[in-house]
């Protein structure tokens, strides 16, 4: 093939068949995109406070994390793989994911574990309102595959919000 015909091929639409329409697909894509950029934000943060955490509880606190770090890096497939079944592009580098996250990140030097959790508590909130908008919107078009697949992702993250809270809870 030549570069010219790569090119071509490189630049022609997605011919993905799919019956949501253009308005959905553009919508649900752009939300899709959005909550995709925010999964891999709060990944890296989990990941970045399962590294560094310490103190009396490490272990605990350690495995936590680990285990949320892998629930929530299990969603970025099927998110990413929900967006190309409806016709549409995702995400593309890292420098794409800062541009449109909502999750903050964390590069101090030292945090508590204390504070760790509870800022992954309140980051996991907002993943859930993420969630409960791009759900939304893929009901809105009829996209009840997508709106599935959403209320089982704000079930494990309501989950990691209770865990996270209880554990920084004062008795």
């Amino acid at each position: 093939m030549s570069i010219e015909a790569a090119r071509k091929r490189h630049e022609a639409p997605l011919d993905t068949p799919s019956n949501l329409g253009s308005n959905a697909t553009k919508d649900i894509s752009a939300a899709l995109t959005v909550l995709l950029a925010d999964v891999f934000a709060l990944y890296v943060k989990t990941k970045n406070f399962h590294w560094h955490i310490s103190g009396p509880h490490f272990r605990d606190y350690h495995l936590l994390l680990d285990e949320q770090a892998a629930q929530i890096f299990a969603m970025t497939d099927d998110i990413a793989e929900r967006a190309r079944k409806i016709g549409v592009t995702t995400i593309r580098s890292i420098g794409h994911i800062a541009s449109v996250k909502h999750i903050l990140d964390n590069d101090a030097d030292f945090v508590t574990a204390e504070d760790m959790l509870a800022e992954l508590k309140e980051d996991n909130l907002a993943l859930t309102q993420r969630m409960r908008q791009t759900r939304n919107v893929c009901d809105e078009h009829g996209d009840v595959a997508t709106t599935g697949l959403i209320e089982n992702w704000i079930d494990e993250a309501e989950r990691r919000t209770w865990f996270l809270f209880e554990t920084t809870r004062r008795a």
